[in-house]
């Protein structure tokens, strides 16, 4: 079997060696050695905007935070999605990711950080969240390896109490939130539900319609006020 081929390393602060690999036409992503993701297998990220933005089909102005560019293939389904009117956000914390999406990797997912509609931030989508009380019509998080697979533990505040409820805040009234994830979680649904969203399981195949299944949580926000975090609240103990 042909070897893979290191194509960009680079040492992030805090979060490690984070490198990008190739092997034919292939492309993945690893931090501090693991495979986060490859091109390969993107199905699930269509099948996760399809049902976070399905409420928003033909809607004007609608806005949509993205959480995790990874190799844009999320953003790139919202955008095909979306009326020319709609703003999207994409929260990266690793600028490498960003820049190798404006450069190497644009041609897999047809270049989406090019179009109009999106603005970039390079940082932690958590404290995004926190400072955008009513701001989206749909969140979708793709972030680490979800709440039941976290590589690193810094990742554990975006799905503590504290996390969910910044999502339920920063979304609109009956907004939706999917959390991709690499396998199921109760103890997520379960935090979801305490904080006011109605939540469904979708097992979203990988790549094609045959093989190994991801977990997409989709939650939709039910109540109007903000979220009422439970005395439980903040970080537990011991998933950018």
């Amino acid at each position: 079997m042909k070897p893979w081929e290191t194509v960009e390393r680079e040492q992030v602060p805090e979060v490690g060696e984070v490198v990008l690999a190739r092997r034919d036409s292939e492309y993945v992503l690893r931090v501090r050695g693991q495979t986060l993701m490859s091109s390969r297998q993107h199905g699930s990220e269509a099948v996760m905007a399809e049902a976070g933005c399905a409420h928003l089909v033909g809607v004007e102005k609608a806005r949509i935070l993205v959480g995790g560019l990874g190799f844009g293939f999320t953003l790139r389904a919202v955008l095909d999605r979306m009326e020319p009117s709609a703003r999207v956000v994409v929260a990266e914390l690793l600028p490498s990711v960003v820049a190798w999406n404006r450069g190497i990797l644009a041609p897999l997912a047809k270049a989406p950080l090019e179009d109009k509609r999106v603005t970039v931030v390079e940082g932690d989508v958590g404290r995004l969240m926190r400072k955008q009380s009513g701001a989206f019509d749909a969140i979708l998080l793709d972030v680490d390896n979800g709440p039941s697979a976290l590589t690193h533990p810094d990742n554990e505040s975006l799905y503590d109490y504290a996390g969910v409820s910044a999502a339920y805040s920063a979304l609109r009234p009956k907004g939706t939130l999917v959390v991709w994830s690499a396998g199921p979680s109760p103890a997520f649904v379960k935090r979801l539900e305490e904080v006011g969203f109605t939540v469904q399981l979708i097992h979203a195949a990988a790549h094609g319609t045959k093989g190994s299944r991801h977990t997409l949580f989709f939650a939709q926000r039910i109540g109007k006020g903000p979220a009422s975090v439970p005395s439980r609240s903040g970080k537990r103990p011991g998933r950018g």
